[in-house]
């Protein structure tokens, strides 16, 4: 199981990025998938997530509205559309996969990729 992140950046508050993880070694389409991501000094913290059992999302609250998880198992690729970005919002963001995974909880995912720096600042 392998996972690759991109898409990070710097960007003014306001602004938007999509992350995408390219994924290989599974089937997308039967693994619960997720973003999360971890501020300086914080813990790592789920934002949203794809559940393997009936394919619900889970978004934090701090992102509802503003966020959007897709995954794509042609491409093997999950992506997170990050709009109306905040400075709060800056990151370190990485792509996990679990065939279980348990909500969105970082304990529930077994396969991490490595993460992608998101920083949100004018």
């Amino acid at each position: 199981v392998q996972l690759q992140a991109s898409g990070g950046g710097l960007v003014q508050p306001g602004g938007s990025l999509r992350l995408s993880c390219t994924t290989s070694g599974f089937t997308l389409a039967y693994y619960a998938v997720g973003w999360f991501r971890q501020a300086p000094g914080k813990e790592r913290e789920g934002v949203s997530c794809i559940s393997s059992s009936d394919g619900s999302i889970y978004y934090a609250d701090s992102v509802k509205g503003r966020f959007t998880i897709s995954r794509d198992s042609a491409k093997n690729t999950v992506y997170l559309q990050m709009n109306s970005l905040k400075p709060e919002d800056t990151a370190v963001y990485y792509c996990a996969t679990d065939p279980d995974g348990l909500g969105c909880r970082v304990a529930g995912y077994d396969y991490w990729g490595q993460g992608t720096q998101v920083t949100v600042s004018s």
